[in-house]
């Protein structure tokens, strides 16, 4: 499959990206449970959207958020991410470093934590209504963004699958850094990434549009997975040929 240079945008992105994991064969069969799909919002969204549609997969929203040190927000001592509907979570990355040993010992982890963990239930209520992420017990799993840098956030959601029960997890991404990719790999069953310069900067320089994904944008997507997912696969087009709507296109 040709790549081009950059993406256009996210959407396009996950195009590409859904007709390489299509190609891999996480397609759904014609019976058999649909791939679990899971966006991290908000730039992911778009991204998995696409996915979602050319796999014919169930998309949602996985709630991830940074836990950073008191006073220097910018250094990650962790993660939490949120829980699913089987109960499983919310399910919290500690960094092995000696500042995240410190923050934790100190209690100062715990309250940022708790800060967190009460942004993750605005956002619920904002994207879901405050129901939590599907079950993920047993699915295959692919978890989306629309780029990883140091990883440190996939991760973090990759790990909160395995702890949920996914019998197959895989981490998909349209550009990622070598470093980033490999602590992923750690975890995943599966990393398909469709482009892995020598040379990384930041994930936007691969995007010719990288402006930022309203919530507004975000929500309209899912709900349009939603009313897609009843439809026979759709199969992913490239730069040129028509875009993808969340409903059946002439073959």
């Amino acid at each position: 499959m040709s790549l081009p240079p950059c993406f256009a945008d996210r959407r396009e992105a996950g195009q590409y990206l859904g007709r390489r994991l299509a190609e891999l064969g996480y397609a759904r069969p014609a019976s058999g449970d649909a791939p679990l799909v899971l966006a991290l919002p908000r730039g992911g969204v778009p991204v998995a959207h696409e996915v979602a549609l050319a796999l014919h997969g169930t998309l949602d929203i996985l709630l991830v958020r940074k836990i950073g040190a008191p006073g220097y927000p910018e250094l990650a001592l962790g993660a939490v991410v949120e829980g699913d509907a089987s109960g499983h979570g919310p399910h919290t990355v500690i960094n092995e470093d000696p500042w995240a040993r410190r923050a934790v010992e100190s209690g100062a982890f715990d309250a940022e934590r708790g800060r967190q963990l009460g942004e993750i239930c605005r956002r619920q209520q904002r994207y879901r209504q405050g129901r939590p992420v599907v079950a993920m017990a047993g699915r295959c799993v692919i978890v989306v963004d629309d780029g990883v840098a140091t990883g440190a956030t996939m991760r973090a959601a990759l790990d909160a699958a395995r702890a949920a029960g996914a019998a197959r997890i895989v981490a998909a991404v349209p550009v990622g850094s070598s470093e980033g990719l490999d602590k992923l790999r750690e975890v995943a069953d599966e990393v398909v990434c469709l482009n892995t310069p020598a040379s990384f900067g930041a994930v936007g320089a691969f995007y010719l549009d990288f402006s930022q994904t309203s919530d507004d944008e975000a929500m309209a997507l899912l709900r349009a997975a939603a009313c897609a997912s009843v439809l026979p696969p759709v199969a992913t087009r490239p730069r040129g040929e028509p875009a993808f709507r969340a409903g059946p296109l002439a073959p």
